[in-house]
């Protein structure tokens, strides 16, 4: 099969959840014997240099890239606020230039699949309607709609959460039309997939979850020790929710109770988000680090205080396959069919987060346990080739 994937981001290189998990699916689908192109655009906020995908990638899937602004222009949103129904969200990515590109690319090649990473890429269906025969499948990474509405519960300015709550209601409008106008979807979890047939989709559709490269990853270090460590883009909401809860809530009464604790915190954007607190003490910044892997493996309790969102973290994925101990949130664990005090550990109340990681501290053997459970648990369920093998053979069913 010929299959186009398009994206609002560029999944190269592979830093952050959505990114790992838009790259491995499209080289599984390519391992499986597909011929794959992704065509994605390359925003200011994640630009990267194209010349500089490896050639081996570049052999494997064609990567075509537009540059395409999407920064947040002030005086549009305030006419979007008061004179579309339409989410600002994606109007930002909406782009001539993309859809000249695309128009140019169904041309050119016989395409059977055309997926779509995402719902803000709905106003690319007529266009590929009209110009070609391929099957078009919505590979959802969420409810998107539902990552704004429970951030509208978390947020106290009443201003901000009106809006908040309209941008959710906007998008939900957004997600349920898209429904009516693809041939399959794609949801990453079965609670997702629940989710959009509340919302009343008719069409075909698998759970495909996001998948590891099980052989890429290094081996687990040994835990000789209980030191927290927390990884994600500080750019993104939830994730910059969740940490100013957790300092809030949990780390100034864990550093009284042990005094000399660390936190090791990286990711995107991590200066930018500092910058505006006061240095909290026992928290070491570390940046976006160049080797994901290496600093999972590195440290050995991985703390996830994820209070909104949807879909599937992968970097909980990435730190279960690695063998650490992950303490995080229902919410950050949706989707993921894990086991409370087996394969992980939940924790909803500062006081639950308090108790899961003394709990650690005086018994580094459940860390250790718990790091074993996790990495066999993914790599009996998260294999990216077994994963892409299983939508490919749904694509080949679909397109006849």
């Amino acid at each position: 099969m010929n299959i186009l994937i398009l994206t609002t981001k560029l999944p190269y290189p592979p830093r952050d959840g959505g990114a790992i998990a838009t790259l491995n699916i499209a080289t599984g689908l390519s391992d499986s014997g597909h011929h794959v192109i992704i065509m994605a655009m390359n925003t200011s906020k994640h630009y990267f240099n194209p010349s500089q995908i490896p050639e081996q990638l570049r052999n494997k899937i064609s990567i075509i890239t537009i540059n395409v602004k999407t920064s947040i222009q002030w005086p549009l949103l305030l006419w979007n606020f008061f004179f579309s129904k339409r989410p600002y969200n994606a109007v930002r990515f909406h782009s001539d230039q993309f859809s000249d590109k695309l128009k140019d690319l169904i041309i050119k090649e016989k395409l059977d699949i055309i997926q779509l990473e995402g719902p803000y890429l709905d106003y690319c269906i007529p266009l590929i309607r009209e110009k070609s025969e391929a099957k078009i499948s919505f590979r959802a990474h969420n409810l998107e709609y539902e990552i704004w509405e429970r951030r509208a519960w978390q947020t106290k300015n009443p201003i901000i959460r009106y809006y908040i709550k309209l941008l959710s209601a906007r998008i939900r409008k957004l997600e349920q039309s898209l429904i009516g106008k693809i041939d399959m979807i794609v949801p990453i979890s079965e609670r997702d997939q629940k989710g959009f047939l509340n919302l009343g989709l008719s069409c075909p559709s698998i759970v495909c979850p996001a998948g590891l490269d099980i052989r890429s990853y290094p081996d687990p270090s040994p835990i000789t020790g209980i030191n927290l460590f927390y990884i994600g883009a500080l750019d993104w909401g939830p994730n910059t929710e969740g940490l100013d809860w957790f300092f809030d809530n949990v780390w100034k009464r864990l550093s009284v109770l042990h005094p000399g604790i660390e936190l090791h915190v990286a990711g995107r954007n991590s200066d930018f988000y500092f910058r505006r607190k006061k240095e909290i003490g026992g928290v070491k910044v570390k940046g976006e680090v160049e080797d994901a892997h290496a600093f999972i493996n590195y440290h050995s309790v991985m703390i996830v205080p994820l209070l909104s969102g949807s879909g599937i973290r992968v970097k909980i994925l990435e730190g279960m396959l690695m063998g650490r101990t992950i303490i995080t949130t229902s919410t950050g664990a949706e989707g993921l069919d894990v086991t409370d005090g087996s394969n992980i550990l939940i924790a909803n109340t500062a006081d639950e987060f308090l108790a899961q990681i003394e709990k650690l501290i005086r018994s580094p053997d459940i860390a250790r346990s718990i790091g074993s459970a996790a990495r066999q648990f993914v790599i009996e369920n998260f294999d990216n080739l077994v994963i892409a093998k299983k939508l490919a053979d749904f694509y080949s069913v679909q397109k006849k």
